[in-house]
């Protein structure tokens, strides 16, 4: 594999699908290496050819967090580190800590006013109201309403934290990202655990939107540092992962172009004035024929590789814009790819619907398919392993969920 030196070192904060597909990114574009850090010495990451992987189990605590940063940003004085995080919890850090990173250190994120607004779903939807943006029926849960509150709305419902981060936070053996609750009991049990187990903030109770995994959409976007929107890219979720910790995420997309809703999107971020890359995850409601915001990442999203799969690759995004000095004209991705992070096998065990499968079949004949985990010379031996061993524990977890 050929590696080049460049003036400019990607910094990756995390240690899944998308903190590999981003390293990936960056090789495919630049032929450079990336430094990925992660808490554990294990995942998709470690043993690549094309990643430096760093694990520290106390990545997460601020103090650390500075630390192992400035020391790597010393250790590469002659260049820039353009730092990107992988999750919610890493962005957070980077927004919040960056006045005390190194200048070399560049951040493309929003200033911490902006985010705090953004995380906190409440806040998120307020905005969306301003805007004109669809969302399902929502209600506000306290703590102190207890058992005292009417819904607007029948059952089923969806239940998640307004405040993400400060729900992982404080994790419970029957955690999940979201839940979906019959009836009353189920959903009073599951109020009560998660205030048990020491999450501080509102919830969201929603009016569950029909449809399985094939009416979810993904949507990432990328802005520039003048605020304007450079890159919408929206994806078709033909199945989500079925594990408690995994619902929610893609298992396989495939582009759909929707110029209506990414010019909605583009009209809601300038108004912000949101900068770097962003994702939405959205579900299609069959009921009134729109397409509707469940919530919104300050990062590109897990599945993202899809965007750079398709044509788009997003490391050259962040990297024009923050390193080079260049604008690249607005676009909305129309190019199609099958993004996959399970076996094809098991996506055709499991998803039903007729056209999802002919999409599908139609890529696959054209060639048009990317597992962006799997990249041609970046097979040693352990890092294969570890792939071969995780691909085929899907079979298991579909089976059994």
């Amino acid at each position: 594999m050929i590696i080049e030196e460049r003036d400019f070192v990607p910094v990756i904060l995390g240690n899944d699908i998308n903190a590999y597909s981003m390293a990936r990114a960056f090789y495919e574009a630049y032929q450079i290496k990336s430094i990925v850090m992660g808490k554990y010495p294990s995942g998709p990451n470690c043993n690549s050819k094309i990643i430096e992987y760093y694990a520290n189990k106390n990545l997460d605590k601020t103090e650390v967090f500075i630390q192992v940063l400035n020391r790597l940003a010393k250790k590469f004085a002659g260049k820039r580190l353009l730092l990107l995080g992988c999750g919610d919890n890493y962005v957070e850090q980077i927004i919040k800590n960056r006045a005390l990173l190194k200048d070399n250190i560049l951040t493309p994120y929003v200033e911490e006013s902006l985010m705090e607004t953004l995380i906190t779903k409440e806040s998120f939807y307020q905005m969306c109201d301003q805007e004109h943006l669809e969302y399902p029926q929502t209600f506000i849960y306290t703590r102190e309403m207890g058992n005292d509150f009417t819904l607007p709305f029948g059952f089923p419902v969806i239940l998640k934290p307004s405040n993400g981060i400060n729900y992982w936070q404080n994790g419970f053996a029957s955690q999940k990202k979201v839940y979906k609750l019959d009836n009353r009991q189920d959903l009073q049990t599951v109020i009560k655990q998660i205030y048990q187990a020491g999450y501080q903030d509102k919830l969201i109770i929603q009016d569950f939107i029909p449809g399985d995994d094939s009416n979810m959409r993904a949507l990432n976007s990328f802005s520039g540092k003048d605020k304007k929107v450079r890159l919408v890219s929206l994806g078709h979720v033909l199945l989500e992962e079925h594990t408690p910790h995994g619902l929610g995420n893609a298992a396989v997309i495939i582009n759909e172009y929707n110029e209506e809703l990414a010019l909605k999107v583009k009209g809601f971020l300038e108004s912000i004035g949101y900068v770097g890359f962003a994702s939405f995850d959205m579900k299609y409601d069959p009921r009134d024929g729109k397409i509707k915001i469940l919530e919104m990442n300050l990062r590109q999203g897990r599945g993202s590789y899809y965007v750079t799969g398709a044509g788009y690759n997003l490391a050259k995004y962040v990297a024009d814009e923050y390193l080079f000095d260049k604008s690249i004209p607005f676009e909305i991705v129309k190019s199609e790819v099958l993004w996959t992070a399970i076996p094809l096998s098991v996506a055709f065990m499991v998803i039903k619907d007729k056209d999802c499968r002919n999409n599908m079949k139609r890529l696959i004949k054209s060639k048009r398919v990317v597992n962006p985990l799997f990249l041609k010379g970046d097979m040693g031996f352990k890092r294969a392993k570890f792939l071969y061993r995780s691909q085929l524990s899907h079979f298991y977890k579909f089976a059994k969920y």
